[in-house]
């Protein structure tokens, strides 16, 4: 947008407008890039013009940084500083490709000085205005950390006292193998082995959400394998709750991801249709395909599609959906998951059609 367009330059007069213009400095910014730390001078006024900012605090000791809020095109940050000069109270870090307009605190308190009053008290209403949804949105933050960290400790008990039984459990499986050497009962010893180790990557997935870990183990994967197999461990889940499952994959897919995590990511994409369906009619298409230079994953269902008024935050943690007693982490994981593998995600969604989930990733370089 043009600086003259800004909800901010627009409360002045015309003639004041001009001057801001004329004294505001223009940058662009690459995402990632700091803005200005926590406690840095406050000597200006940012206006954001194209893009978005996240606005963090530091929470306890060392570089650990909680986001408050972010800010978006025709937003403005830095304004505590127009007003009582005391050091930045949060970190300011570029989310994606940014334009701000940068005023310096000596020339827009001019500009002030000659403003008629009534012009300043409306400023000074859009700013606190401003101020009390930033104070919102922390109190919001802090109470989001809070239910992470139970939740953490909670995942982190039950791993510990799991996972011996579990350990019980896979040596029962090699034991049972070694004394039934017959092809069947060797697949569903190996099934049991491969569904302990998956309930427990499951309860770490959520573990390392609930800690903000997205650390990724990449290597290539086969989609068409991948599905497969996916397909195969969930056959009984599929088969006791009546839904027929479709899988269709184009062979050579190829893409460099963590295994673990994608299968995660899968799983809750799945429980989520399977819990949401009628068991009578219900059916799930998973579907995989080149699309330009991406692999597109579609994950469909006929269920009654989800709520309108969700649609909008269906990403955000603790949002549930067509199901009892869920805590409203699995599509928070699943976006978290895509988005830590350069991926996207999104969805189409009706009573009448069902959902459909996208699921897009980059396709491997294979030399």
């Amino acid at each position: 947008m043009k600086l003259e367009s800004h909800q901010f330059i627009r409360y002045f007069e015309p003639e004041q407008a001009a001057q801001i213009s004329q004294i505001a400095i223009i940058k662009k910014f690459n995402p990632r890039e700091i803005i200005f730390e926590e406690g840095d001078d406050s000597d200006s006024l940012f206006l954001v013009l194209e893009g978005e900012v996240e606005v963090s605090k530091r929470s306890g000791e060392g570089n650990n940084y909680v986001v408050i809020t972010s800010v978006k095109s025709n937003g403005y940050l830095g304004e505590l500083g127009i007003i009582d000069r005391k050091p930045r109270s949060a970190r300011v870090v570029t989310s994606q490709q940014t334009v701000l307009a940068k005023i310096y605190y000596e020339s827009i308190t001019e500009i002030l000085a000659n403003t008629k009053g009534d012009i300043v008290l409306q400023i000074l209403s859009f700013l606190s205005q401003r101020l009390r949804t930033v104070t919102t949105d922390y109190v919001n933050q802090l109470a989001y950390k809070e239910k992470m960290t139970l939740i953490g400790e909670m995942v982190n008990t039950i791993i510990h006292d799991f996972r011996s039984p579990f350990t019980g459990i896979q040596l029962s499986s090699s034991m049972l193998k070694e004394l039934y050497p017959d092809q069947e009962s060797q697949e569903w010893c190996d099934l049991i082995s491969m569904q302990v180790q998956r309930m427990l990557n499951m309860a770490e997935e959520v573990l390392a959400f609930s800690q903000g870990d997205t650390t990724l183990y990449c290597q290539l994967i086969d989609i068409a394998k991948l599905l497969q197999n996916f397909a195969k461990l969930n056959q009984v889940y599929i088969d006791f709750a009546s839904v027929e499952l479709i899988v269709s994959v184009e062979e050579g897919l190829i893409i460099n991801a963590d295994e673990n995590k994608i299968n995660r990511a899968l799983q809750n994409l799945l429980s989520n249709a399977v819990e949401a369906l009628d068991q009578s009619e219900g059916k799930i298409e998973i579907r995989a395909r080149r699309k330009d230079q991406l692999v597109e994953i579609t994950f469909s269902d006929n269920g009654p599609g989800i709520p309108q008024e969700i649609q909008d935050k269906l990403f955000e943690a603790f949002v549930s959906y067509g199901k009892q007693g869920g805590i409203g982490l699995g599509t928070a994981i699943v976006k978290t998951i895509i988005d830590a593998h350069d991926g996207k995600i999104f969805f189409e969604s009706s009573p009448s059609t069902g959902t459909t989930f996208y699921l897009h990733f980059p396709i491997a370089k294979i030399d």
